[in-house]
């Protein structure tokens, strides 16, 4: 269940780094797992204008690295964002809510530092695949980890979540039930916190994912349109769960327009 993304060494690999700027291993906290890369359009912008999003990686809360995403930054800087990778604390190191706490202040690192990167701190999204697209959706849902930082979930501007885990208990898996503690178990599913006045959220899934049920899209979309809350569903065949985030690899994104559908949701919240 919620396996790590591992061809990511061939897109990677195809990824053309021209037209692309890349800031390396950038502290956002003090433990050796708070850093991120930021990537960057070269081509010159007005002043604060870009929108920036903060992607954070699957891998099942016990693997990944902000290394592997090449491949995104680069896409997303083809539709002119700043895009912030961090890497977040991992099982067995950490448990819930570690990581979501790290990506809190990844995401407050973000809009401190917008400006120096020609973003807008008002265009900040959160985007992520898997594991990390329940940490996206559960600070926009749970606006305990945000006001921590001083912040409220008006500070996001949407949220793109691609194959996401927001609704999936019970648990079956005996490292999630320790990655998980029961005690705090069911403050982990962003469905729970959803009860209106959260920001747009664009979830694509693939309707064949066999490692994250779909069920977790449909029913987190549902939840939303029942209190009002801007969502749009994207749902794909034959991709499965890497292939939701790998399509937008340039050898596969002429094939399925995903990251079409991503400009125009982050174009659209600027509008």
């Amino acid at each position: 269940m919620f396996q790590a993304l591992r061809p990511v060494r061939l897109l990677n690999a195809l990824t053309p780094r021209r037209g692309l700027r890349r800031l390396r291993d950038v502290a956002y906290g003090e433990h050796p797992r708070q850093r991120l890369d930021v990537y960057m359009p070269r081509e010159p912008a007005m002043p604060a204008s870009r929108p920036l999003v903060v992607f954070f990686h699957g891998g099942s809360w016990q693997s990944g690295s902000r290394g592997d995403y090449l491949f995104v930054g680069q896409a997303l800087a083809t539709c002119g964002c700043v895009t912030v990778v961090p890497d977040y604390r991992l099982y067995p190191q950490a448990r819930f809510p570690d990581f979501v706490h790290d990506a809190a202040a990844a995401f407050a690192w973000a809009r401190e530092h917008a400006l120096e990167f020609g973003a807008n701190p008002r265009r900040i999204f959160l985007m992520g695949h898997s594991a990390g697209a329940q940490m996206a959706a559960l600070l926009a849902t749970d606006g305990s980890y945000l006001r921590a930082r001083e912040l409220g979930t008006d500070a996001i501007a949407g949220v793109i979540g691609l194959g996401g885990a927001y609704d999936f208990l019970p648990l079956r898996d005996p490292v999630l039930e320790e990655i998980f503690p029961a005690q705090d178990r069911h403050l982990s599913q962003p469905v729970h916190f959803v009860q209106g006045g959260h920001p747009p959220m664009l979830l694509a899934v693939s309707v064949d994912d066999r490692v994250v049920d779909p069920g977790n899209t449909e029913r987190m979309a549902t939840r939303l349109r029942g209190v009002g809350s801007p969502v749009h569903v994207l749902r794909y065949r034959r991709l499965g769960h890497i292939l939701i985030l790998g399509v937008l690899g340039i050898v596969l994104r002429p094939f399925v327009p995903l990251l079409r559908e991503l400009g125009r949701f982050i174009d659209q919240q600027a509008a």
